[in-house]
C-alpha cells in the first residue's frame, strides 16, 4: 500500500475541508491508499512536515487547501530536497493552479486522480530565494490577499478579495520601474505588473494566453499608468479575453526576469507575501511533480 502525507489547512476556504477528511481517507483506502494526515497552523509547520514525508518515504504529498498552502508546501519541498508528486484537493478561497490543471472540486475525483499515480513535471518560477507555482506579482491590487480577513474570506470567498480591491482604485499608485527580460528591457510607470507559470490568476483563464506550466518559459504582463475610466475599461477587456491589445498592456515571455523599481516595494507569491523590489525571476523547468489525469 502506498502512504502519503496529507497536509491541510483547517481555515482555507471556507474553513470546511476538516469536516470531509474521513471521506478522503476512506476513498483513498479503497485505492489501496494509507494517509497520515497533517494539520497545519502556520508556515513553519510545513519544513517539519515535509521531512517527516521524507523519513516516512512516502510516495506523495496531498495538499488539502488553496494556492497559498500549495506554495508553502512546494517551497518546503524544495528546500529539503523532497522529490515527490503533488496531489493537489482544491479547498481554498483561491485554486487558480489546480483549476488550470482542470483537477476540479469532486473530492472523490480527487483521490482517484491520486491513487492513479499519473504525474506531470510543472515548471517552477524563482524569485531570489523563494519559489512560486502559478504567479509573482506587485503593484495594484497585489497586497489584497495579505489584507483580508480570514472570516470574511470564509464568508463570501473569491469576492472577499475583488471587495478589497476595489477599496484600493481611489488611492492606486504608479511605479517608475526597469523590467528586463530575457535582455528587453522595459522602463515606465507601471500600475502592476504579473509573472505568470499558467494562464488562470484571480479564476481569469486568459490573462495569458500563451502560458504552459511545462514551456520553460514565464508570462510577464505589465500594465501601464492609465486613469480610472481606461483601468475599469481594460478591466473589461481582461474578462473578455482581448486585452493582450490594449494600449497600456505589455506582453511577452522570458526566461530570466529581473525587475527594479525607484519605491521598496512588497511582493506576493501565489497570494502569499513576497520580498521586496528588486526581484530576479527565473524559470526552473519541469521541477515539480503534479499528480493529474
Amino acid at each position: 500500500m502506498k502512504r502519503y502525507i496529507l497536509i491541510y489547512n483547517p481555515q482555507a476556504g471556507d474553513a470546511g475541508f476538516k469536516h470531509r477528511l474521513d471521506e478522503v481517507i476512506h476513498y483513498l483506502k479503497l485505492q489501496r491508499c494509507v494517509v497520515l494526515p497533517m494539520r497545519t497552523a502556520a508556515k513553519e509547520d510545513m519544513r517539519e512536515i515535509v521531512l517527516l514525508g521524507r523519513q516516512l518515504a512516502a510516495a506523495g504529498i496531498i495538499v488539502a487547501g488553496g494556492d497559498g498552502t500549495l506554495h508553502e508546501t512546494v517551497n518546503a519541498m524544495l528546500a529539503t530536497g523532497f522529490d515527490v508528486p503533488v496531489g493537489i484537493i482544491p479547498s481554498g478561497t483561491s485554486n487558480d493552479f489546480a483549476q488550470g490543471l482542470n483537477i476540479g472540486y469532486d473530492l472523490e475525483r480527487c483521490c482517484r486522480i491520486i491513487a492513479g499515480g499519473k504525474w506531470r513535471n510543472t515548471d517552477v518560477g524563482k524569485v531570489n530565494d523563494l519559489y512560486f507555482l502559478n504567479v509573482a506579482s506587485a503593484g495594484l491590487f497585489t497586497s489584497v490577499a495579505h489584507n483580508v480577513e480570514t472570516p470574511l474570506k470564509n464568508t463570501v470567498g473569491k469576492l472577499a478579495y475583488y471587495l478589497k480591491g476595489l477599496g484600493q482604485l481611489p488611492h492606486f499608485n504608479t511605479y517608475r520601474m526597469k523590467i528586463t527580460a530575457d535582455g528587453q528591457v522595459i522602463e515606465d510607470e507601471v500600475l502592476f505588473f504579473l509573472v505568470m507559470n499558467s494562464g488562470m490568476v484571480g479564476s481569469f483563464p486568459k490573462l495569458a494566453p500563451q502560458a504552459r506550466i511545462d514551456d520553460g518559459k514565464l508570462d510577464l504582463l505589465i500594465v501601464n499608468k492609465c486613469r480610472i475610466p481606461e483601468l475599469m475599461g481594460l478591466f473589461v477587456s481582461i474578462m473578455a479575453g482581448n486585452h493582450i491589445q490594449h494600449r497600456n498592456v505589455a506582453y511577452l515571455q522570458a526566461q530570466q526576469i529581473h525587475i527594479e523599481c525607484d519605491s521598496r516595494i512588497e511582493s506576493d507569491l501565489d497570494g502569499e507575501r513576497g520580498p521586496l523590489l528588486p526581484l530576479s525571476i527565473s524559470t526552473i523547468a519541469g521541477r515539480i511533480k503534479v499528480f493529474c489525469e
